[in-house]
């Protein structure tokens, strides 16, 4: 059973943590959901309970990587821990999948030059200025990044996630 990370903090946009968490789950992957702390409170007041701590991941354990929007990304682009397993991600092309501001976390891991993607438009400028390409469309499929511009376009980004997984 392939095993997929969520990373995310305080802030992250409620839909895009939950939503591909139990889409995941129900195709059957064993998902679990790492922060910098215990609980995390998403900028509509959901919570969600943390499996581990940025520190405590191993990322060799994992074969995908979800990075929800929100404010959060601007606390996870901020640890080092957190961009460690990012980066492992890069490094051994895995699959990504970051929507909205999820981008910044890609963009502090260095991982977007010669990369084609979307984002909020509200960071786009930052994408391109990272050495991407941003495309204004509801999901952008590069090699091992699928990346989507807001909650309106989740079922795109997890369909394509999905699809991606199940070939690697």
């Amino acid at each position: 059973m392939k095993k997929i990370i969520i990373i995310s903090a305080d802030g992250f946009e409620d839909l895009e943590l939950f939503y591909p968490y139990h889409r995941l789950k129900e195709e059957g992957f064993n998902v679990i959901i790492a922060s910098n702390k215990e609980r995390i409170t998403g900028k509509h007041g959901y919570a969600a309970k943390a499996d581990k701590l940025f520190k405590d991941v191993d990322p060799v354990q994992f074969d995908g990587l979800v990075i929800p929007g929100g404010k959060g990304p601007e606390i996870v682009r901020l640890d080092d821990d957190a961009l460690k397993i990012v980066k492992h991600f890069i490094e051994n092309n895995k699959p990504v999948a970051f929507i909205c501001h999820g981008v910044q976390v890609l963009i502090s891991a260095n991982a977007l030059k010669g990369r084609k993607a979307t984002c909020w438009y509200g960071v786009k400028d930052d994408l391109i200025a990272a050495g991407g390409t941003f495309l204004d469309q509801e999901v952008v499929v590069d090699g091992n990044f699928v990346s989507s511009r807001h909650p309106g376009d989740l079922a795109s980004w997890m369909r394509e996630f999905i699809k991606l997984l199940k070939t690697q």
